[in-house]
């Protein structure tokens, strides 16, 4: 059985899912496993997945530990490991962004150095390459799309920026540890030239190996390379390389999967997750198009925290405004905005209040419009899932399909019936917002409205 840790809410979906296409039954938590003895105490309704499974392959426990104090995010990742290892994984899998989001500090060469000492691992292989996604790494340079990492859009990241291409210089910064290079010449001789390099690397003691993977096929020959290995990191990309070994050797295939739940038709009616909304929080360059584009059909609510530096004040006008619209299009509360504004708004509230005022106001809305009948919540931005899918109390749910690469729905029923689209800030095509908010029609509100900001 594996264990999954990501370090955030919507990588804890893109890996689940990656595990998923392979045709392995996945569970997925939410948050630190704070309290829960058993993954049944978490199974599905079986209204909602008639053919539960007590025994998973893969479970995938989502933290929110990426931007957090490094001690915290070592702490919970431990706690997470412990837990899963209790639940009977022997194998484990470390999920950070695709894009390497860190600081020099960590927070990924701490947790991985946690975690390989905690499982005794030896060599540990590093890739957050993720080609579906424009992900690629070649001769340890990360590239996204056309453009080196350090000049994407990356490099304005307000928590995270990346200023810096080459990953065993990014990872060295954050270990003690030796950190090596797998070349892609080593990667395309196929996975017994890749564990032959990996050994040779251990014995000289490299304990991280920085892989290359410009395609699908290195990332299936580097997952039937490290599939045994006690501990492998990465993106999804590397996942559902393992993923796919491991299916191969148990000879199970796609079959083997229970039946992916669609959000278009829901587990049990179409109208089961009617009432749509969407927030979004990221603002990343693709988050932007997509609230360009939304915008353009769609009220929206935009929530300005320099106007209004509280959190209670900014989700009430958020909410009163939902409560003022007409049946029509699903609206959108977010707080996307261009990089020169974000800046102004930093060094008016300080990066720390801006994004803890804004954090608790999209949590508070969540709340909100849950209690007011929304049923469908799409969410855009890795910070912004994880204080909703908290707020909500939502501890699991079963990964249903994807509405784009990586952003699978995930259909839960306790403590509310729910369809929560968990998108990280980079992912999906521009109509995503659109596709996924018109799955059943539009708002019940009264009223009418159109664009506001609060």
């Amino acid at each position: 059985m594996i264990g999954a840790i990501a370090d955030d809410f919507t990588g804890a979906t893109d890996v689940a899912v990656a595990f998923r296409r392979a045709g392995m039954r996945v569970s997925i938590v939410f948050g630190p496993p704070v309290g829960l003895d058993s993954i049944d105490e978490v199974a599905p309704d079986p209204a909602l997945d008639p053919a539960p499974d007590p025994a998973p392959d893969v479970i995938v426990v989502a933290l929110k530990s990426r931007t957090i104090a490094t001690a915290d995010a070592v702490a919970q990742s431990l706690a997470a490991a412990r837990w899963l290892q209790s639940q009977g994984c022997d194998r484990f899998y470390f999920k950070y962004c695709s894009t390497f989001d860190s600081s020099p500090a960590g927070n990924i060469g701490p947790v991985a150095d946690a975690l390989a000492d905690h499982l005794g691992a030896g060599i540990v292989v590093a890739t957050p390459a993720s080609p579906v996604h424009g992900r690629t790494v070649y001769q340890g340079t990360l590239f996204v799309g056309e453009q080196l990492l350090s000049e994407s859009p990356m490099r304005r990241h307000p928590l995270t920026p990346m200023t810096d291409s080459n990953l065993v210089r990014v990872l060295s910064a954050q270990t003690p540890r030796q950190v090596g290079l797998v070349p892609h010449a080593v990667i395309a001789a196929g996975s017994a030239a890749i564990a032959d390099s990996l050994e040779r690397m251990h014995r000289a003691g490299t304990r991280y190996a920085v892989a290359d993977a410009i395609d699908d096929a290195d990332l299936a020959e580097l997952g039937r390379a490290v599939s045994s290995h006690v501990l492998v990191t990465g993106a999804a990309g590397l996942a559902a390389g393992v993923a796919a070994a491991l299916a191969a050797e148990r000879d199970a295939g796609a079959a083997a999967a229970a039946p992916i739940r669609s959000a278009a038709d829901g587990p049990t009616t179409a109208d089961r997750y009617r009432t749509p909304a969407v927030l979004a929080g990221s603002c990343s360059a693709r988050t932007l198009e997509q609230v360009a584009l939304f915008r353009r059909s769609n009220p929206s609510f935009r929530l300005d925290a320099v106007a209004t530096p509280d959190a209670a004040a900014l989700a009430d006008a958020a909410l009163a405004w939902f409560d003022s619209l007409e049946r029509g299009p699903a609206p959108l509360i977010y707080s996307s905005v261009e990089p020169q504004a974000l800046r102004a708004a930093q060094e008016a509230l300080g990066a720390a209040l801006l994004a803890d005022v804004i954090e608790t106001a999209m949590a508070r809305i969540a709340t909100g419009l849950v209690e007011r009948g929304v049923e469908r919540l799409v969410v855009a931005g890795g910070e912004t899932s994880g204080s909703v899918t908290s707020a909500l109390g939502v501890r699991a749910g079963v990964v249903g399909d994807e509405e784009a690469p990586g952003v699978p729905w995930i259909f839960a029923e306790q403590p509310r019936r729910l369809a929560l689209l968990l998108k990280s800030g980079n992912f999906g095509d521009p109509e995503l917002l659109l596709r996924a908010s018109a799955r059943h029609g539009g708002h019940g509100g009264q009223g009418s409205g159109d664009d506001r900001e609060g």
